[in-house]
């Protein structure tokens, strides 16, 4: 058993090894997050006719939650960081497979549970524990003969997308497939393989085209922008073409009361108008140095497990949010794809808390092998 003095020693020098830059940013979109939310919350509430801080409360009380969840998940050794992935990649899994029997249905998907009075959304929670699960089984693949970690990792990604479909939920198919062709990539298939896969990735859009009714319709809407159904684009893009270097000032925003997602899809709006260009900039910029400072990290780690579990990681946060900013910008059809740390939504703030929270794991300075750990 620790003392007190012996386990605070031990959690002084854990917290030493993580690496800052990373840690820094991610406290810095949680904070955009919260400073946003005080933005576009209320508005979005009075319109739906809850409390004027109903959004306000619920955020600040996932926040801390996520913070918690950041810091010890922070402390953890990559063996433990492992091992807790796969506990919460099977209870996400069972999750899933709940929601789809007591799930709360809508606008006609059930991907939502509720826990103790409190909506969960299980697959949220899918995404960073699948990229470490997938990034183990591929590295028993190849640094264990005779493994079966590929076939595992195969089935575990058609389980994950199937119960997906079932929600439905398009987007999360995308992002697991994402983190799942990435690694793949890295673990050295042969190219013809790769070439295989990417064609099956990209028939997945005309696949949900002509099966999902509201991928359809986001489609047409993102190729036909004078749409009726293009309103919440065409202002997005209307108040992001009028922003101006510093905004109108907080509180001064007017698109927060137009837009029904804009204290989530649509955020960067929000940022845009009340705070211009350059507080707009800064969050692209922290998402851009957390992809480089990961990768850096990468290179400097001898631990194969570690370099495809990092490298599924970062792609889930680049390629949310570049889904999130592409369709605030009309670049891409809208995905109602959460921006990482700073849309509300308790299920993806606390979810992204503990895909932060692997990666400072996982890069802690330390002593590593080539092996698995």
């Amino acid at each position: 058993m620790y003392s007190i003095s012996k386990l605070k020693k031990l959690v002084l020098t854990e917290f030493r090894s993580i690496d800052r830059g990373i840690l820094y940013s991610a406290l810095l979109l949680m904070f955009f997050g919260l400073f946003l939310t005080l933005a576009a919350g209320p508005a979005v509430a009075e319109r739906r006719h809850y409390d004027w801080f109903y959004f306000v409360y619920k955020h600040l009380v996932f926040l801390p939650i996520g913070l918690v969840v950041l810091f010890i998940t922070a402390l953890f050794s990559v063996k433990t960081a492992r091992r807790l992935s796969f506990l919460t990649f099977v209870g996400a899994i069972l999750g899933m497979v709940a929601v789809l029997i007591f799930g709360t249905n809508f606008q006609g998907a059930s991907r939502w549970i509720s826990v103790a009075g409190i909506s969960v959304q299980p697959s949220e929670f899918a995404k960073p524990a699948f990229a470490v699960v997938i990034a183990w089984f591929l590295a028993r693949s190849k640094l264990i003969y005779q493994s079966h970690g590929a076939w595992l990792a195969w089935g575990t990604w058609l389980i994950t997308v199937v119960l997906l479909k079932l929600q439905p939920d398009f987007g999360m198919i995308l992002t697991i497939t994402a983190i799942f062709g990435t690694e793949l990539f890295l673990s050295g298939l042969p190219k013809w393989i790769i070439a295989i896969l990417g064609f099956g990735a990209a028939s997945l859009i005309p696949l949900a085209y002509l099966t999902m009714e509201h991928v359809r319709s986001r489609i047409d809407t993102f190729l036909n922008p004078t749409d009726a159904n293009a309103y919440q684009v065409k202002k997005s893009m209307e108040t992001l073409e009028n922003a101006g270097w510093f905004g109108k000032g907080p509180g001064e925003g007017i698109v927060k009361f137009e837009l029904p997602d804009a204290h989530t899809d649509f955020i960067m709006a929000v940022s845009a108008e009340e705070f211009g260009f350059l507080l707009s900039s800064v969050i692209v910029i922290t998402f851009m140095f957390i992809v480089f400072k990961g990768s850096q990290l990468i290179r400097q780690n001898n631990n194969y497990f570690v370099q495809l579990a990092v490298c599924g990681l970062l792609t889930q946060i680049a390629f949310q949010a570049i889904v999130n900013l592409g369709s605030t910008l009309n670049l891409l059809p809208t995905k109602g794809m959460t921006l990482p740390l700073i849309s509300y939504g308790g299920s993806s703030l606390v979810s992204m808390a503990f895909a932060f929270g692997l990666i400072l794991a996982l890069t802690k300075r330390q002593t590593f092998s080539r092996g698995l750990e």
